[in-house]
């Protein structure tokens, strides 16, 4: 475990990923001689798009989902990934099954526009086809970090709206994501809350947010946050168990007085909040968030795509 762990992402150490292949455009190379241009869109300019998924048990879990919505983002960027989600799938398996990576594995698949041939924002500079990279590595949650719940402060960085950068575009772009995730480390904080521009609660750094009230479950809408695997899912087992869950819009009131608090991602699934901005939540991992965390956990065995 790494020494100062304390957020959602910190993982347990694994000696194995020291020697890992990453795949570069389908060639595999140690990981430490897996590089790109420094002429690459992704490095020049965050010019790209990225999936993060999970393997458990032999299968990759709801990897239909996460290649629908990594093509939606390439179209919207207008870059043509130049493979078909068939064809970028098996890139994926192949770069499993060379390492006999079959559980236990966090997978970074990145697709950025292609090499420069001068640092220019114009995708017209671009002289390569794009360039994808998939890292896999051998990652499971700090079991403490669920055990004790995180921490969150609320940024003053807001989440833009489709007039400014979509946020259900999952681009290399992150800076915001990053400003209002160093905020809430500068405050102590394991993760940073964020809020749409009209004030209300909007979705977190880096992760998607959810209450529970009086037995309701909620989230918020769309509108700010990006298209989250794991909060669609959270939303479905609700719908699917008779737990009642609204994507509605609700402010910093209802987060603090509510009566559980948790948070979703790929890499943790779901994990309790503890406190929001120095405010004690009723319960920790409280039924409701066991629950869904347990159905959830249930559900992933039934969507999960063979490594072939």
């Amino acid at each position: 475990m790494i020494d100062d762990a304390h957020g959602v992402h910190d993982f347990v150490y694994d000696a194995r990923n020291a020697d890992i292949q990453v795949s570069v455009n389908g060639v595999l190379k140690h990981r430490d001689e897996a590089t790109v241009s420094v002429f690459e869109s992704g490095y020049l300019l965050g010019d790209g798009v990225w999936e993060g998924l999970r393997v458990y048990n032999g299968g990759v879990a709801f990897l239909d989902a996460h290649m629908k919505r990594l093509y939606a983002g390439a179209k919207t960027i207008d870059m043509d990934i130049g493979l078909t989600p068939t064809e970028l799938s098996q890139q994926l398996f192949d770069c499993l099954k060379a390492q006999g990576m079959t559980d236990g594995v966090h997978i970074r698949l990145m697709v950025t526009r292609g090499i420069k041939k001068t640092p220019y924002q114009g995708p017209r500079f671009t002289i390569t086809p794009p360039t994808v990279v998939i890292i896999p590595e051998y990652k499971a949650p700090v079991p403490e970090i669920r055990a004790k719940g995180v921490s969150l402060f609320t940024a003053h960085i807001r989440r833009t709206g489709p007039a400014e950068q979509d946020q259900k575009l999952n681009s290399h772009s992150k800076l915001n994501c990053i400003l209002a995730c160093i905020q809430a480390d500068k405050a102590g904080a394991d993760e940073a809350l964020m809020l749409d521009p009209d004030g209300f609660v909007a979705t977190c750094n880096s992760t998607h947010f959810f209450i529970v009230r009086d037995g309701e479950v909620w989230t918020s809408p769309p509108d700010y946050c990006l298209g989250g695997i794991t909060r669609g899912n959270i939303i479905q087992v609700c719908r699917e168990n008779g737990i009642p869950v609204y994507e509605k819009r609700f402010s910093l009131f209802d987060v603090y007085s509510a009566d559980e608090a948790f948070i979703t991602g790929t890499f943790a699934g779901t994990t309790p909040v503890r406190e929001v901005d120095g405010r004690v939540l009723s319960s920790l991992d409280g039924p409701i968030t066991q629950r869904l965390s347990d159905l959830y956990q249930k559900l992933i065995e039934t969507k999960l795509t063979p490594i072939t």
